[in-house]
């Protein structure tokens, strides 16, 4: 496994640990890469709880409850979808922290307001209103989607108030 997601991943699983916190995950164009990398942690399954892999609207709106006015008004690549689609993993789960991640991996997708490269996080604490962010990430496909995992993973060691790590999640 890539070593900087290796490392994140411990961090985030040491930290979830301290605080007796599970984690649910809801990706869109990452395809549930945070799920595999957490997962390919030893021990992962005493924080880690589920994941949902949402690329289509309707999946969202299935599996997260994410509203249809949300994604018409906002697009799915939208920090009020991922919003709904963190707070959503929390309810469909029994964890207690949650993240969730939109964007255009490209090569195509992108419009002049959502070029590729864009991606939408959030994380949320059950009883805690979602944070959120918008990030544009530079490289292929691969790369931005990399990128995606690493800022979702370092944020959520943010969120929990862990010191931040020498791994960089941009280009």
């Amino acid at each position: 496994m890539d070593k900087d997601l290796e490392q994140l991943s411990f961090l985030v699983g040491e930290a979830l640990l301290s605080r007796k916190l599970m984690l649910a995950c809801a990706e869109s164009c990452t395809g549930g890469w945070v799920a595999e990398a957490v997962t390919a942690t030893a021990g992962s399954s005493s924080w880690f709880e589920r994941g949902f892999v949402t690329y289509s609207n309707a999946a969202k709106q299935e599996l997260l409850d994410v509203q249809a006015d949300t994604l018409r008004r906002h697009g799915a690549v939208s920090e009020a979808v991922v919003a709904e689609m963190a707070a959503g993993a929390l309810r469909r789960s029994h964890a207690q922290v949650a993240l969730a991640i939109s964007g255009v991996a490209g090569p195509t997708g992108g419009s002049p307001d959502k070029p590729v490269g864009t991606v939408c996080f959030a994380w949320v604490l059950r009883g805690e209103a979602p944070t959120t962010g918008t990030r544009r990430f530079a490289g292929d496909r691969e790369a931005v989607r990399r990128q995606s995992v690493l800022h979702a993973l370092q944020g959520l060691l943010d969120r929990l108030g862990e010191a931040s790590t020498d791994i960089h999640t941009t280009c």
